[in-house]
């Protein structure tokens, strides 16, 4: 049976930062150092709107101690997402492309091409630091397995995305329930294992119009990897809203718990798993992730024996 590590989606979420720091711990440096004082991996999502200047990942790197886990969600760009277009890299913006109220569309193949190159040398320190565990390719709703060409065009691109990644680990998150309902999770489970990607099981608001991802969980390589989202229905699909306030959701324990079987049958058939947390409002995130460390036990669950009071979390570049 693997390890269990559990995080959450952000350290920087402008809510975390008011509700779970301490007010002394003022400066990104001090907050990521805090954070890696009481969790051993953490997901940035930061890298999903703008490809990040390779300098502010080699502080990620410096600012965390061996053994740290980061797990980089993929540029917009590589996951078929309009991206905004004052966040492109410079190298980018030298393609032409379609812009529709302010955001990039339908870019050509040799722009997704340099998007995954530069996006995969701006994570080169983390690689280079042994502290890059996989890439979150979260697709978007309409990435779907409706049909019989949209589902051969769409798993085309998954074995594209998976030959631009190389070596590093895919982690797949599907939006969209088409790719695990009856007709599809056999198939589409194989599809990942065979290449070794990992599914991403999710926790999520459920309609009665099934229009978001069940709680599956499947084993589809050495890595086990959870996300929990909240099941804030009120907010999951509204507009014009935070990321914050999305998935502005505090998890009751008895929810946590009906987890605890399900992370334990996939530590069972993998060699480390990650939960992760991406309720991300006010403390909500690392209060959950504590808890369930707690109901999972040292078992699972290898505290982070760093001393929470530490001083020299907040010194520092």
């Amino acid at each position: 049976m693997g390890r269990v590590h559990v995080g959450t989606c952000s350290w920087a979420d402008r809510t975390m930062i008011e509700a779970w720091y301490p007010s002394d711990i003022a400066t990104p440096a001090a907050r990521l150092r805090y954070y890696a004082g009481r969790f051993d991996t953490v997901e940035a999502d930061a890298p999903f709107y703008a490809i990040p200047d390779r300098r502010v990942v080699e502080n990620w790197a410096k600012r965390t101690p061996p053994g740290f886990v980061f797990h980089v969600k993929a540029f917009g760009m590589m996951t078929q997402h309009a991206v905004d277009e004052r966040a492109l890299h410079p190298e980018l913006r030298e393609y032409p492309h379609a812009v529709e109220r302010g955001r990039v569309k339908r870019p050509s193949p040799e722009m997704v091409d340099l998007a995954f190159a530069l996006f995969l040398e701006a994570m080169e320190p983390l690689a280079e630091a042994g502290k890059l565990g996989g890439i979150l390719m979260q697709f978007p709703p309409f990435f779907t397995a409706l049909d019989a060409a949209l589902l051969d065009d769409n798993l085309a691109y998954l074995e594209y995305a998976r030959d631009k990644l190389g070596s590093h680990r895919m982690l797949v998150e599907f939006r969209h329930p088409s790719w695990v309902d009856e007709s599809h999770v056999r198939e589409t489970l194989k599809f990942l294992g065979d290449r070794d990607m990992t599914y991403v099981s999710v926790d999520a608001p459920q309609f009665p119009t099934r229009t978001t991802m069940p709680p599956l969980v499947a084993a589809t390589s050495g890595v086990g990897y959870v996300r929990l989202h909240g099941r804030n229905r009120d907010t999951y699909f509204a507009r014009n809203v935070s990321a914050a306030d999305r998935f502005d959701y505090l998890y009751r324990r008895d929810e946590l718990e009906e987890w605890e079987p399900k992370v334990r049958e996939l530590a069972g058939e993998t060699d480390v798993t990650y939960v992760m947390f991406n309720n991300c409002k006010y403390d909500y995130a690392p209060r959950n992730a504590l808890e369930l460390a707690k109901i999972l036990g040292p078992e699972l669950v290898e505290p982070v024996t760093r001393p929470p009071g530490d001083l020299q979390l907040g010194l520092g570049v």
